[in-house]
């Protein structure tokens, strides 16, 4: 098929891999974009993650939590340019956006357009730009512990952490609260993709071992080794993408789980987190 030097812009920037391999690779794949990435990093040739992608980056992310801390919630709102999602009318828009979203709990992004669509079209006549009502994200404390919240300083970024716990003294003391605050910042900064890998997808297990699996063949590697050396990048891919076997961002010697177990044994309590959520503006 046809391969069009947009095609070929976009998978660069997704991959950083030079524009002639981009090109053959979306040659070799027909045109599919997520099979071309696999086809880079079979051959070694992609230097970012696969799950990498091209985002709105214009526009805010809110965050709403209930006195008592155990209700909170993100919402996503974007934009064309940084111009406008800067200015008075679309930050108090946004405001109004993540009140009305907190306070009646709609059910999908265009329930909540219709609680908001008078507000929403004097933004589109005042702006004069197109305007997206995003994702939006609710999380209720489901037993002893906190939600943690983190949105970070550009409003681009938030992050949700149900921390739990065994005893109501623990949820109440600062030390847990500092932890919760900490693993919140660690799913901002380290993009993980679930808790454990018993939580990953594991079709996207299987793309990873599969992906692995060519780029070790790639590589010469002899075949009764293959499977031994595809267990142990599996293994370091867990360490990537799995929240508690990630290295802590602020001690890279000790994981996340490590770091848990230590403070729940200063702490004399048994903790965990039960769920965490992610919203990055413009990624689906």
């Amino acid at each position: 098929m046809s391969v069009s030097i947009n095609m070929v812009k976009e998978l660069r920037e997704r991959t950083a891999a030079g524009m002639m391999d981009c090109k053959k690779a979306l040659q070799e794949c027909n045109g599919d974009m997520d099979k071309a990435i696999d086809w880079l990093r079979q051959k070694g040739l992609s230097q970012v993650a696969k799950r990498a992608s091209r985002a709105a980056t214009e526009g805010r992310v809110s965050l709403r939590q209930s006195a008592d801390g155990k209700v909170a919630m993100l919402t996503e709102v974007r934009c064309e340019t940084d111009f406008v999602s800067r200015g008075e009318k679309f930050q108090a828009f946004a405001d109004l956006l993540a009140d009305t979203a907190f306070e009646k709990n709609p059910a999908s992004p265009e329930e909540l357009r219709a609680l908001v669509e008078q507000e929403f079209q004097t933004l589109l006549a005042q702006t004069g730009e197109n305007t997206i009502i995003g994702r939006i994200v609710r999380m209720e404390l489901s037993g002893p512990g906190i939600i943690a919240a983190y949105v970070h300083t550009n409003q681009k970024l938030g992050v949700l952490v149900e921390l739990g716990c065994e005893k109501a003294e623990t949820a109440n003391s600062e030390q847990f609260k500092e932890l919760g605050k900490n693993i919140a910042m660690q799913v901002a900064a380290a993009s993980p993709l679930s808790i454990d890998a018993a939580c990953l997808d594991q079709a996207e297990v299987e793309r990873e071992r599969e992906v692995l699996r060519q780029k070790t063949l790639e590589e010469g590697k002899p075949e009764n080794m293959v499977d031994k050396i595809v267990d142990g990048r599996i293994k370091k891919f867990y360490q990537e993408v799995c929240l508690v076997e990630q290295a802590y961002i602020r001690d890279d010697k000790k994981t996340v789980s490590q770091l848990m177990e230590e403070e729940g044994k200063a702490l004399g309590d048994k903790i965990g987190v039960r769920a965490f959520v992610r919203l990055q503006l413009g990624d689906e």
